[in-house]
């Protein structure tokens, strides 16, 4: 997966993913009428206009960006309705030869963890296997150590999958937990040794692991230090547009061979047309559109 994910970043000159985290707020007017008119004030109706409009934001971005990131719970918020309308999105994505990131942010041990790796790793039904999710990465909590994290190494390597474990988020409070004071440095430098450590198990073909670290663009100094312990670790980077983060941020987040990095914009994008009176709600794909070509030569800038 994360040979793939960087042949597609180097194919489009890219390196980001669009957050795909759609709220019923943000969906377009025509959007909300046709699936109200046609399945009423229900969750399908909201299910339906998340396919919608996630469909129309794909078919517009799959040229120029090389992955989009789901989260999960915006979709489970409207029961089984949003789960199909989740699942569809991801496989919508992969249609479009986009990388699909799971975010889960899942975290817990023994058989419990290893139903939660079902996301990268399918489930089998009398010896027929089904991916079920259409996921290629999935976000990990690590606050259960390893016993969180090995049962998704498997899939990792057996089916080309990848997990991307939480280690300095981009939100404010991160530091109440994350940079509490632990032998050798900060919490989050402890949990980064052990990320990288846990990557060796996992390694691709390109010099990075399949096995990467969630570092927010909001702590620019953090992510530099980081970037020198974590050497073969590959990052994905929130916090930027709508949190702060700014392409001059992450410069040093990148690997010195200019790899090993993909960043996140999620309302940035998906909800460009909001902010741009030049869009009306029927141009919010290329609305997105622009806002990603945007992003993409900020960070190349």
């Amino acid at each position: 997966m994360i040979d793939r994910l960087i042949d597609k970043i180097e194919k489009t000159g890219n390196p980001s993913v669009v957050g795909l985290d759609p709220v019923y707020e943000m969906i377009p007017a025509n959007i909300r009428k046709e699936m109200l008119d046609s399945y009423g004030k229900t969750p399908k109706a909201v299910a339906e206009m998340f396919i919608a409009f996630n469909k129309g934001l794909i078919g517009a971005l799959c040229d120029i960006a090389p992955a989009v990131k789901p989260q999960i719970a915006m979709y489970e918020k409207y029961g089984l309705e949003g789960v199909r309308a989740y699942i569809e999105t991801a496989s919508y994505a992969k249609e479009k030869g986009m990388v699909v990131i799971g975010d889960l942010k899942r975290g817990d041990i023994a058989t419990t963890a290893a139903a939660y790796a079902a996301h990268i790793g399918g489930v089998t039904v009398e010896g027929e296997a089904f991916d079920l999710w259409n996921e290629d990465a999935v976000t990990l909590n690590p606050y259960m150590g390893f016993d969180g994290i090995e049962p998704f190494i498997k899939p990792c390597n057996d089916l080309d999958k990848g997990i991307f474990v939480l280690v300095k988020t981009s939100n404010p409070s991160s530091a109440d937990v994350q940079d509490i004071e632990a032998p050798g440095g900060p919490l989050f430098e402890r949990v980064a040794a052990l990320v990288a450590e846990w990557g060796k198990l996992a390694m691709g073909g390109k010099g990075y692991s399949r096995v990467g670290a969630v570092v927010g663009a909001t702590y620019k100094e953090q992510g530099e230090k980081l970037r020198k312990m974590m050497p073969s670790t590959f990052f994905l980077v929130p916090g930027y547009g709508a949190q702060g983060g700014k392409g001059s941020d992450i410069k040093g987040f990148f690997g010195p061979d200019g790899r090993g990095c993909i960043v996140n914009s999620s309302r940035g994008i998906i909800a460009a047309y909001k902010n741009d009176r030049k869009y009306s709600d029927a141009d919010f794909a290329d609305a997105a559109r622009n806002a990603a070509l945007k992003m993409k030569g900020d960070i190349a800038g």
